[in-house]
C-alpha cells in the first residue's frame, strides 16, 4: 500500500468537515492520517473531536493577540523574519484605496498570530494542511512558509459557494439572498487573495422555491462532507498540479490564470 499522507487541519468552530475528513481517513477513503488539529479559538468544539480520535491539538488565541496589539501596538513583538514591504507587495486582500494604517496593522497582527501557528505546527510534520472552517484569512507570511513548491501547493480550503461567485464568510447566505437557482461548494488551494486560489473541485445542488437559508446550508454541508475527502484523496494520489494557462478573451485579448491540472 502507498504511504499515507500526513494531514494537519485548522478550524474555528465545531468541525463537521473535520469529522468527515477524520472518518474518511479511518475508513480508507483517504489514504492519509490526521496528525494535528489547530484552532484560532481555544474553546472550538472541533478540538474535542480531534482529542476523541487521539489527534494532537493546539490553539492560538487570535482574539487575545488582536486585543493586545490594539491596546499597545508599540509593544508588539513581530517575528524576526517579518518584512512588511514584501507582504504589502504580495497580499491581494486590500487595494490601494484602503487605509494604509489599517492594512499594515492587519498584516502585523496576522504575522504575530501566524508565527505562533507555525511554531505550534512544527512538531508535527505534514504533507497537506486543510482548512476546515478556519475563519481567518491567511497572509503571505504563513502561506509562503508552507508552500515551497508553486506547482504543488499544500493548503486546501472548502468554501460554501460556487466560486468565483460569492467569496467571503457567508457563501450560502449570499447565494440565498441573491436569489440563485443553484448553490454549491468549492474546494480550492489557498493563494494570496480571499477565496481566489485554483479550484480543485465543485459540486452543485438545486435551490427549490420552498428552500430556506437553513435548508440550503444543510444541502451544502451534505455535499461538503463528500467533496472535501474526495479532493484530499486526489492530493494523496499525487494527481494535482497547479499550472499557468492562457485563455482567449476575444478581440486579441488573453488572460493567464493558475489552474489545477489533474493527472490520470
Amino acid at each position: 500500500m502507498d504511504k499515507k499522507i500526513q494531514i494537519g487541519a485548522l478550524i474555528s468552530g465545531g468541525g463537521t468537515n473535520l469529522q468527515a475528513i477524520i472518518d474518511a481517513c479511518n475508513n480508507g477513503k483517504i489514504n492519509g492520517q490526521m496528525v494535528f488539529v489547530g484552532s484560532d479559538t481555544p474553546g472550538a468544539g472541533g478540538l474535542e473531536r480531534a482529542r476523541r480520535n487521539n489527534i494532537a491539538t493546539f490553539a492560538v488565541d487570535y482574539k487575545s493577540i488582536i486585543r493586545e496589539f490594539k491596546e499597545n501596538p508599540q509593544m508588539a513583538v513581530l517575528p524576526d523574519d517579518f518584512k512588511l514591504d514584501e507582504l504589502l507587495a504580495r497580499q491581494t486582500f486590500f487595494s490601494d484605496q484602503d487605509d494604509p494604517v489599517r492594512v499594515q496593522s492587519f498584516l502585523m497582527i496576522r504575522a504575530i498570530a501566524e508565527a505562533k501557528l507555525l511554531e505550534a505546527m512544527r512538531p508535527h510534520p505534514f504533507d497537506l494542511l486543510v482548512l476546515a472552517g478556519f475563519m481567518r484569512n491567511l497572509t503571505p507570511y504563513f502561506i509562503d512558509r508552507v508552500n515551497t513548491d508553486r506547482q504543488k501547493p499544500r493548503i486546501m480550503n472548502i468554501h460554501p459557494a460556487l466560486l468565483p461567485a460569492f467569496p467571503g464568510v457567508d457563501g450560502y447566505g449570499d447565494t440565498f439572498r441573491y436569489g440563485c437557482k443553484v448553490g454549491g461548494c468549492t474546494v480550492h488551494f489557498i493563494d494570496y487573495g480571499e477565496d481566489t486560489g485554483p479550484i480543485i473541485g465543485q459540486w452543485a445542488f438545486q435551490i427549490e422555491p420552498g428552500d430556506t437559508l437553513d435548508s440550503i446550508r444543510k444541502k451544502g454541508l451534505k455535499l461538503e462532507w463528500e467533496l472535501y475527502p474526495d479532493c484530499i484523496q486526489l492530493f494523496a494520489q499525487d494527481r494535482l498540479r497547479v499550472v499557468r494557462r492562457s485563455f482567449e478573451l476575444g478581440k486579441g485579448r488573453k488572460v493567464t490564470r493558475r489552474i489545477v491540472d489533474m493527472a490520470d
